[in-house]
């Protein structure tokens, strides 16, 4: 027989849990086996248990916030000075980010990610940590401006996550349910909705579509540390955010340090704002609705964008009058252009009718055109359009960069492009919108076409080519949310969407 006895085989060591052995290598060793293919040497279980350590203490923290809404946290540095808090931080940055000044990616930071953490959180604890300046960029603004960003340095970020994971457990419990620019769990369908909803259900007849002017360069230092003292007391923590408010703009290689404002594209930068915004906005606004008002008002925020509905005109003056008294106190301006009141609901065709007025105003809120409209049964419902110069200058971005492609094989555009017409349709498919989402697809194919065609004096292509090609690498132009009473009416469940 060629088998072997029972007595004959090889003894097997005692195998240990799959926890890994005592000098930290992975369980497959114990077995006397080669690892697995590219499988590294460092086990991956601390992630997991460095979660669940950093969850189970921003829940201690988070339910302190909820038992007492005067509490101020004067013990919140050594969640952030936690190397596993850092770690997650880490892991939830974008890892496609630019660079900032000291040119670090997030791939070659991860390439000693442990020992790199390591010497972070030394240097946070004792007090040796220090911010970089913030790298200034421009993006080009739909009305041709320039808009500024700030390229934050990749340990910067880390920190910065760090401390929004630890402060979102407190403000989270602070924050009002109209606020939902940069919020987890809250994107800006959920925002739309409301208002839709507000609009519809609310006796809204005057609608003021408000915007404020360089709302991030604007931001107070001084009124922005106030603020942040009223919840956090641990003053390591009010240093960290001292140091990113001050840490200076690099510009054409000149280091300015401006009085005011946080930069735009810094991880903590949507937190601050919306701690600013909560207490010069939201609150006094709260406030106003329940003392100052007589009739009904709805509010609907996204980050420095907000609309706010009347029932009464003079109420929506006396209060426009009021919030640019109020914004002055606190270095803030209405921007004139954006901020309009404007007539607008389910009695303002009728009224308008009567005065010879013409159809109602619009208003614009988070790329969409707000129409009033009717249903087929005669009941005023609010229309939600694709905002038309977002459109086009969208389309113009995809123009320049198929200049940029025309030689490329067609299976390599298409694909770009299917990402293109696909992101367009997840933001803008709401109901009644088909056919502006129809006409960017559309346009989408003819702009490819005319790329086509211009890569020889001779290159024709035909129609029915061209279909093949659309249908084969363009999406069609679909509807992906529901109508806002299916989705909100279950989000909130019997909470007031606009309260």
């Amino acid at each position: 027989m060629n088998g072997h006895r029972k007595s004959d085989r090889p003894i097997v060591p005692e195998k240990h849990l799959n926890n890994g052995s005592l000098n930290g290598q992975p369980a497959e060793g114990v077995e006397e086996r080669g690892l697995t293919k590219k499988n590294p040497m460092t086990p991956h279980m601390y992630r997991t248990q460095g979660r669940e350590r950093m969850q189970m203490g921003c829940d201690r923290v988070r339910k302190a916030a909820q038992r007492d809404k005067g509490l101020r946290f004067t013990s919140l540095f050594h969640h952030i000075a936690n190397k596993d808090t850092l770690r997650e931080g880490y892991y939830r940055l974008n890892r496609q980010a630019a660079p900032g000044v000291d040119k670090e990616t997030w791939k070659s930071y991860g390439r000693e990610l442990e020992s790199n953490l390591e010497g972070l959180c030394g240097r946070l604890r004792r007090g040796a940590y220090r911010a970089k300046p913030v790298q200034r960029a421009y993006i080009p603004k739909m009305d041709g401006r320039l808009r500024p960003l700030g390229l934050t340095v990749l340990e910067d970020k880390i920190v910065q996550q760090a401390t929004v994971t630890v402060l979102n457990a407190i403000y989270e419990t602070d924050f009002l349910g109209f606020s939902y620019g940069f919020r987890p769990g809250r994107n800006p369908h959920q925002a739309l909705d409301a208002l839709a909803i507000g609009l519809e259900r609310k006796r809204v007849r005057w609608v003021l579509d408000a915007d404020i002017r360089g709302f991030f360069d604007a931001i107070s230092h001084e009124w922005m540390i106030k603020f942040t003292e009223h919840r956090i007391g641990d003053q390591r923590v009010v240093r960290l955010i001292r140091k990113w408010l001050n840490a200076g703009v690099l510009e054409d290689g000149k280091l300015m340090h401006p009085d005011g404002g946080t930069p735009q594209g810094g991880v903590i930068s949507p937190l601050l704002a919306n701690i600013y915004l909560h207490y010069v906005l939201d609150l006094w606004t709260h406030h106003w609705r329940r003392h100052d008002a007589r009739g009904e008002v709805i509010i609907v925020r996204y980050a420095d964008d907000f609309v706010v509905g009347f029932q009464r005109k003079e109420e929506a003056e006396r209060f426009l009058s009021e919030l640019r008294s109020r914004f002055a106190n606190y270095g803030l301006e209405l921007h004139p252009g954006k901020t309009r009141l404007v007539e607008f609901g389910r009695w303002a065709c009728i009224n308008r009718a009567k005065r010879g007025e013409g159809k109602p105003e619009t208003i614009s809120f988070l790329g969409f055109t707000h129409i009033c409209g009717k249903t087929k049964k005669g009941w005023f419902q609010v229309r939600r359009i694709t905002e038309r110069k977002r459109m086009i200058a969208k389309l113009k971005e995809v123009k320049a960069e198929l200049a940029h492609r025309w030689h490329d094989p067609i299976p390599e555009v298409g694909r770009w492009l299917g990402s293109v017409v696909r992101g367009h349709c997840q933001y803008y498919g709401v109901p009644l919108n088909y056919q502006a989402i129809d006409h960017f697809r559309r346009s989408i194919r003819w702009l490819w076409r005319r790329a086509l065609e211009r890569r020889s004096q001779r290159a024709k292509v035909k129609n029915e080519r061209m279909k093949r090609i659309a249908e084969r690498w363009l999406p069609t132009a679909h509807i992906c949310h529901p109508y806002p009473n299916q989705r909100l009416c279950v989000n909130i469940q019997g909470r007031s969407p606009v309260r």
